[in-house]
């Protein structure tokens, strides 16, 4: 199955790393964050990508045509480039990439119809380039398949924007929790499965969010599912979730990948 991933946005909210990059290049440890969302679709078997370019798209493309020389230890003499030995593993070595330029100020509905020559004819999954999670994507297919919907979301939980601190009656603090998942209802966590039919959903028109129109007359005809995911899941919205990836990175306790 195809992935359709949307890299395209301009990340406004993380100004602070996205004036010089896209969103799905601002890192999580060493590697981009959409190297992990790629990693986590990888480790179901799925390697074929499609990615929804926009805002800094070159980056993207850059990364990817000189991924060994990013991501691999390498020895070569320095007059002689071209006879470059890469070390370490290659467990990544299979996926395939499409790079699909979506425009610059293109809206979400317009890049996923924009790749749908690409996308071919069968079922797809679609997400976007700035949120991991531990999602079991067997499980959301199962799910998907058995509901008979046109697209099957990822329900989750928001993630806690604020401290969550337990209180005692007498004002003491018995528990603290930085960044708790705990919020009541759940929100559109991406990691989408998608059957073809969506794109006649899909205006000719550049400034539709694929989140409004196209989705509310599936709700409206019924043909919207939502896989509930009661795990981990995180945004990269801001400075402060930026810095909670890479704290649960460094300290070795990135539930996305298991």
């Amino acid at each position: 199955m195809k992935t359709v991933i949307l890299c395209g946005g301009k990340g406004t909210r993380l100004r602070e790393e996205t004036e010089y990059r896209p969103k799905p290049m601002v890192p999580i440890g060493p590697r981009p964050i959409l190297w992990h969302i790629m990693r986590r679709y990888a480790r179901y078997g799925h390697l074929d990508f499609v990615l929804c370019l926009g805002y800094k798209g070159d980056l993207i493309r850059e990364y990817f045509r000189n991924y060994k020389w990013h991501t691999r230890d390498v020895s070569f003499a320095l007059g002689q480039p071209e006879t470059a030995l890469f070390h370490t593993s290659e467990s990544d070595k299979d996926w395939r990439l499409t790079l699909c330029d979506t425009g610059l100020e293109s809206l979400t509905a317009w890049r996923v119809r924009a790749v749908r020559e690409h996308v071919g004819q069968g079922t797809f999954f679609l997400t976007y380039g700035d949120g991991v999670g531990n999602i079991d994507l067997d499980a959301l297919l199962a799910f998907h398949r058995k509901a008979g919907a046109v697209v099957t979301l990822t329900a989750v939980h928001p993630p806690g924007r604020f401290g969550e601190v337990g209180l005692s009656a007498e004002g003491r603090v018995e528990s603290f929790n930085e960044k708790p998942q705990t919020e009541s209802g759940y929100i559109n966590g991406g990691f989408m499965v998608c059957e073809p039919a969506l794109f006649d959903y899909l205006p000719d028109d550049p400034a539709t969010m694929l989140e409004e129109a196209p989705l509310r007359k599936l709700v409206a005809e019924g043909k919207l599912a939502a896989y509930r995911h009661e795990g981990f899941w995180q945004p990269m919205d801001t400075y402060q979730e930026f810095a909670l990836l890479n704290r649960l990175w460094n300290e070795g306790k990135a539930p996305w990948i298991e």
